[in-house]
């Protein structure tokens, strides 16, 4: 059965949007009704397209729309989808940046028009570079949106097997740390010293190891370096272990949370390109875990990335004059990181937003597309738009041009992996 939400605001277009390749869900707007499908389910599984294309006709039969909105990525099923649809309807299809996207969310249900910061953190999601995104610091003013900042990149050896095997983002720390002949006789034990030395070799050629600032992949490092996950054999089993063993560690011991936010060395840093270093924070939990202190280590690693997300979003605020920060991303499912980081925004005077009806995950992720859409389509045509927005336009003319099967630019792929917890 589909779920009515009634917004604040209405929107200034009709759309339908065909959601996200993990959780999906499709959703029609018009003005303050948003409607969203039943919960398909990850689109690699052929009965979650059917049930979407289902979906997405019993929504277009509810009237005409004035576009089709739909991910950047070009070979998700929602995409091809949503290009077929738009073509038949005559309609312009719109793609509509991942992370744009989460914060969008908020946008259409808090019914914002001022400018707002947004802090999208999950396992990933395809830049309008072409990369993996998934910790991102976003600048969101009506239709147009730029990218101020991200988490500091982090190497996937082996590509999507890292999100899979958290060992893997270990190693991936501990070469970037200037540790990697610690990798096989510190992973080798859990995971097999051939394959540990492979990864190993491969982090000192850069082979196979491409960079994302997926939120999601820091947690596995930290699981990984604790020992707390080898192989996940569900979504989010590392990052759910990370979470209860410092929830567990925070309730034993309830003044240690002070204590790990006056640590007496910086443990993150925010560069001059807007990026947020995490490195030091991972040597500094690799280290206590080695010293047998694992619950400390993870309530270390919660709070001063909470408290580093916090103050990077209240420097951005201040710089564009934004009043307030937005969270979206499957990472804010995490109770520990989000009670710290709304308590430190909220002493900041600085007001932390989230989705309230369809959750910050990408189960919501189509209201967030839906409305992203609907203000672009409103907006009067322009030659040119912000460097992001441009971007994005770009990205999606690649997607066009690469299903009607013409040269696209250049534009690299990554398959949709789980969202960090």
């Amino acid at each position: 059965m589909d779920t009515l939400i009634t917004l604040p605001r209405p929107a200034p277009a009709h759309v339908l949007a065909v959601g996200a390749w993990l959780k999906n869900a499709a959703c029609r707007l018009d003005g303050t009704r948003a409607l969203m499908s039943p919960l398909h389910g990850d689109l690699d599984d052929p009965a979650a397209c059917a049930a979407l294309e289902a979906s997405a006709e019993r929504l277009l039969a509810l009237g005409p729309v004035d576009a089709v909105a739909h991910d950047l990525h070009p070979d998700f099923h929602s995409t091809r989808l949503a290009l077929a649809l738009a073509e038949r309807l005559g309609v312009p299809a719109i793609g509509v940046q991942h992370h744009h996207a989460h914060i969008a969310v908020v946008q259409a249900e808090q019914g914002l028009a001022e400018p707002v910061i947004g802090l999208a953190l999950d396992g990933v999601g395809l830049g309008t570079d072409g990369e993996p995104w998934g910790g991102e610091l976003l600048l969101v003013r009506g239709a147009h949106w730029q990218r101020l900042g991200r988490l500091q990149p982090l190497a996937l050896p082996g590509g999507d097997a890292a999100a899979r095997e958290p060992w893997r983002l270990a190693a991936a720390v501990l070469h970037a740390l200037g540790r990697g002949a610690e990798i096989a006789p510190r992973l080798g034990p859990a995971v097999g010293e051939g394959a540990a030395g492979i990864i190993a070799r491969l982090l000192a050629r850069g082979l196979n190891c491409p960079a994302s600032s997926s939120a999601g992949r820091w947690f596995d490092a930290a699981a990984g370096l604790l020992g707390l996950s080898v192989r996940q054999a569900v979504e989010a089993e590392a990052a759910i272990a990370l979470e209860k063993l410092a929830t567990d560690t925070v309730l034993a011991q309830p003044s240690l949370i002070e204590a790990l936010a006056a640590w007496p060395v910086p443990l993150t840093a925010v560069e001059a390109d807007g990026t947020l270093a995490l490195l030091p924070l991972l040597g500094t939990v690799a280290a206590m875990g080695d010293g047998g202190r694992h619950g400390e280590a993870a309530a270390l690693f919660h709070v001063q990335l909470a408290d580093a997300l916090a103050g990077w979003a209240q420097r951005a605020a201040r710089e564009h004059g934004a009043l307030y920060v937005a969270l979206g991303g499957g990472c804010f499912l995490n109770r520990l990181l989000s009670a710290r980081l709304l308590d430190t925004l909220s002493a900041m005077q600085l007001p932390p937003l989230r989705p309230r009806a369809v959750g910050c995950g990408d189960a919501g992720l189509a209201l967030g597309q839906a409305w992203a859409a609907a203000l672009q389509v409103a907006e009067p045509r322009r030659a040119t738009g912000t460097p992001a927005q441009t971007a994005a336009q770009g990205a999606a003319q690649a997607i066009a041009a690469a299903a009607a099967g013409a040269p696209a630019t250049t534009m690299t792929t990554t398959t949709e992996t789980s969202p960090c917890a």
